[in-house]
């Protein structure tokens, strides 16, 4: 029997140019189950917008509030999920490890930079082959890089980066905030799938981003600040005044 891992990890493979895997990212279980209808194969949970489901800023959700948040969503679903633990909130990658399993997680993203500043590459690598040797094929793992987010516009720096991630067993690396006019030389430079952020209706579409290079593409959440804007509108067209009654004739 094909384990959700399994299954997870084989939908980032033997993808042709142009057809991405596609990963829209719940907030709650409400939000999973929506996207499960809709058909998506998988899912992948953003960091921000847990946080903003929860009441917190994006990086200040408590580890074990965003690991029972997870574990809700995966409970939702039928569907692989992957979860964002922004750097792992400090813990040992065996614990790590173990406690996204026990939320259901079949994957995590995981940042190389922690309060605003890069992370050393080799450390982190190092760092990433103890959360692969603690995984083994359990866990699907998207090494995110986090050079454009931090101010390093070289796109050889997120290729270094990528190839010692890679190199430590990440099955994916994620360049965030990359712009897509660098995204073939990211293609060229990387082994690998590749995750690739996306905005939803701005910017290149999904497909155009696969055309680019892009294996997978999120969005963040981008997702969960659109459904906040509707909700806006909505709660706005509640306080409108009622218009008067035509009186009778």
């Amino acid at each position: 029997m094909v384990t959700k891992a399994e299954r997870f990890r084989d939908l980032h493979h033997g993808r042709a140019p142009g057809d991405p895997l596609v990963l829209p990212g719940p907030w709650d279980a409400a939000s999973a189950r929506v996207f499960a209808e809709a058909g998506f194969p998988a899912l992948a949970t953003p960091s921000a917008g847990v946080a903003a489901s929860l009441g917190y800023e994006d990086g200040a959700t408590p580890a074990d509030e965003m690991f029972a948040a997870v574990a809700r969503i995966t409970r939702a679903v039928d569907v692989p999920v992957s979860a964002d633990v922004e750097d792992g909130y400090g813990l040992a990658p065996k614990e790590l490890v173990e406690r996204l399993l026990e939320a259901g997680a079949v994957g995590c993203n995981l940042e190389d930079s922690a309060d605003g500043v890069l992370k050393d590459p080799r450390g982190h690598a190092e760092w990433l082959a103890e959360v692969r040797a603690a995984a083994g094929d359990r866990l699907f793992v998207n090494a995110r890089v986090d050079t454009f987010v931090r101010g390093v516009d070289d796109p050889e720096a997120a290729i270094e980066r990528a190839a010692l991630y890679v190199a430590a067993g990440a099955d994916c690396v994620y360049p965030i905030f990359a712009p897509s006019g660098v995204l073939p030389v990211l293609r060229a430079g990387i082994q690998g799938p590749v995750n690739v952020g996306a905005v939803p209706g701005q910017g290149p579409s999904p497909a155009e981003l696969g055309g680019l290079g892009a294996t997978r593409v999120t969005f963040g959440p981008g997702l969960q600040r659109r459904a906040t804007r509707a909700l806006r509108e909505i709660t706005a067209g509640l306080t409108e005044p009622t218009a008067p009654a035509a009186p009778a004739e």
